[in-house]
Order: structure tokens, then sequence, then C-alpha cells
């Protein structure tokens, strides 16, 4: 990465706007007109991609340092997709008071909040509590980017299988960042959250357990109105649809017990939780999170068109609405010539950013939360 100037600076006269005294002339209109710093600064195109290094890849809690390289990277795909200016920050603190009031500082010099790689279930409240604090975008990729391209990837895979979401009973594997809005966001698009049963390491959540943390009490009251109880197996039983996204390993006859016709999204990376190949025995349709099978569940997909449109409207935060716009979007870009191994575009198709950009700019506008 690196930071290059828009304009030139070659004569004495370039020099005189992009520094003193011209400078002085932006400052002060801004100072009169703070909205104008999105128009003539570079807050108006630029996010901040933040992590504490608690949660990074698969990697674990590897800290701020050694973080950095997957911040670069998350920046690099803002600006090649999205053309969304991006700056990493690997804050050297896991302190949910302390991030909070650091990124609160920050904010006025970017545009949107992007955080990334923070670990379960202090993300919830950071994201929360930044959202609730900043009049920007506050937006936790591995939570929401994954759970959009999720939804976008089982409509068309229910498209193509003749079923409707709302017919489907889904098992959600795993109950950390990504799986819990992965349930959220199932729901928002038509799942019936009655239908949807999560599981964690210690197996199905319930309202009968005694150890469930808020986020996952929350989830035992919305989901699995039939009250099952066991393990993944258990779950699987007669289930139309299984998203993994723990890393734990679900072996073959447990998967073997869904029902006929089923989906399978298996994206921990780089082991999926069941082998598309095995996978494949027992469903009809399959995804992963790895780009040497097809179907690549990614968030790339997601991050840099929503980002794009919501600095484009300039919303204030983004909505439950406008993330399934998201979802609806991405689908939308190969849904004239669904496959069983091409319900998902490419991770590289230069038509996605754009698409998921518009559909974003129109719901925020639509929700009310944009500025122009």
């Amino acid at each position: 990465m690196a930071i290059a100037a828009t304009v030139p600076l070659a004569s004495r006269d370039d020099l005189s706007l992009a520094y003193t005294p011209g400078v002085a002339r932006v400052c002060e209109a801004i100072a009169a007109e703070p909205d104008l710093v999105d128009d003539y600064t570079w807050v108006g195109h630029t996010v901040a991609v933040v992590t504490d290094g608690s949660a990074v890849l698969g990697l674990g809690n590897i800290g701020a340092r050694a973080a950095m390289p997957v911040m670069e990277g998350k920046a690099v795909l803002f600006k090649q997709f999205g053309g969304v200016d991006a700056v990493p920050i690997c804050l050297d603190t896991q302190d949910v008071d302390e991030i909070i009031s650091v990124v609160t500082a920050l904010a006025p010099s970017f545009g949107g909040i992007n955080l990334e790689d923070i670990s379960a279930p202090r993300c919830f409240e950071i994201e929360r509590r930044l959202d609730d604090a900043l009049p920007i975008p506050v937006f936790h990729d591995d939570q929401h980017g994954t759970a959009i391209v999720v939804l976008a990837a089982l409509r068309n895979a229910a498209t193509l299988l003749d079923r409707k979401l709302s017919d489907l009973r889904v098992v959600v594997s795993g109950a950390g960042a990504a799986g819990v809005a992965v349930t959220k966001m199932l729901i928002a698009g038509g799942v019936h959250a009655e239908d949807v049963v999560v599981v964690d390491s210690r197996g199905i959540i319930h309202g009968g357990r005694s150890d469930l943390t808020p986020v996952k009490a929350d989830l035992a009251a919305t989901t699995n109105a039939a009250g099952r109880s066991g393990g993944i197996a258990e779950a699987l039983a007669g289930a139309d649809v299984l998203v993994g996204v723990s890393g734990g390993q679900i072996a073959e006859e447990a998967v073997a017990g869904m029902a006929p016709d089923g989906i399978v999204f298996a994206l921990a990376n780089p082991t999926p939780e069941v082998h598309p190949d095995v996978a494949a025995r027992h469903a009809a349709l399959v995804a992963t999170g790895r780009s040497d099978f097809p179907n690549q569940i990614n968030n790339v997909l997601a991050f840099p068109g929503i980002f794009r449109g919501a600095l484009e409207a300039r919303a204030i935060r983004v909505t439950d609405g406008m993330k399934v716009a998201a979802a609806d979007a991405i689908a939308g870009v190969v849904a004239d010539a669904l496959r069983p191994d091409a319900f998902v575009p490419s991770a590289l198709d230069p038509r996605v950013a754009p698409a998921v950009a518009a559909a974003v700019a129109e719901a925020a506008r639509r929700g009310g939360v944009a500025r122009r």
C-alpha cells in the first residue's frame, strides 16, 4: 500500500493550493459548514479498517502488529473492487472501552468504520456502541459481510431448487460473530425464525440451557421453535440447509441425515466443516469459503460495494434494509444464468460492486439514513 496525491505538485501555484495559503480557505469553509469535509477532503471516500488483532483469520489472537497484513490486504480490496480508499488501523488494546474511545476520536478523519477480526462477544458491543455514537456507517465485516453473501447465495440456491426461503429449515453451525449475524440476516431475508436452529460447541441452542451468553439467550428466544436439543446430528436431521461458520468438523453421517435436495454451505477456511466432495454426496447444492471450489462465499462480494454505496449516499449508518438490498444485488448479478456450480458470483466479477453500491445507496435513501 501507499499514499498518492490526486493533484499535481509541480509548481509554486500548485503548492500554494495544496498547502499554505490556499488550504486555509478550505479549513475556514469546513469550520463554517462541517459537512463540506466530505467534498473537499478524503473523508467522503475513505474508511478506516480497524482491528485489535484478537480474531485474525483462523490464526486467533495474534495481536495488533501481526494483524497488519490482513488489514492492508482488506484496504487493497476496498480500492480494487469498490474504488474506496481505506486505511488499516491496528489498535494495541483489546479493552472494549479503550477501543470505542480511540475509534470515536479518530472518526472525524473517515467516512466510515470497517471493524475487522475482533473476537466475539466483544465485537457485538463494540459495533453497537460505535454505531450509536458516530454519525457515519460502522460495519463489522466478519459478521455482516459473511451474512449478506450467505443470504445472496441461499436466495439463488433456493431458486435453483424451486424453493422459497420461507419453506426452508436451516441449521447454522457456529454462534460466534458470523453465526449470529447469518442467523439474523437469513431471518431478515425471509427464513422463518422458528425454522432456524443454531448450534454452538456445546450443542443446539435452546431456552433450557443455563450456559448461554446474553447474545445466545436472544437466539434461544427467537429460534428453534420445536425446542430441539442435542448436537449437530440432531439439528441436521431432516434439515434443508446447513450453514457452517464454526470451523469444527461435521461427520458425514450427520449431513446424510438432512432432507433430500439439501443445501450445504461449509464456510470454514482453510478446512470446511465438511469437505465439498463429501457434502455433494448428500446435498443438491454446495458452497464453501474457498476459491478452489465452485460457489465461493467471499466477503469481497459485499463490503466494497456496501461502503461505496453508503459513502455515495452519505449514510449515517448501515441498516438491515441496506444489507438485504446488498444481498439481493449480489444474487441478481448471476440470476439469469444459475447453475449448480455457479449460483454465487465470482469474487472477481466486475459487475458486483457497482450493483451492490447502487442498491445500498437507494436503500439508504429509502430508509431515511442518507444525507444526500
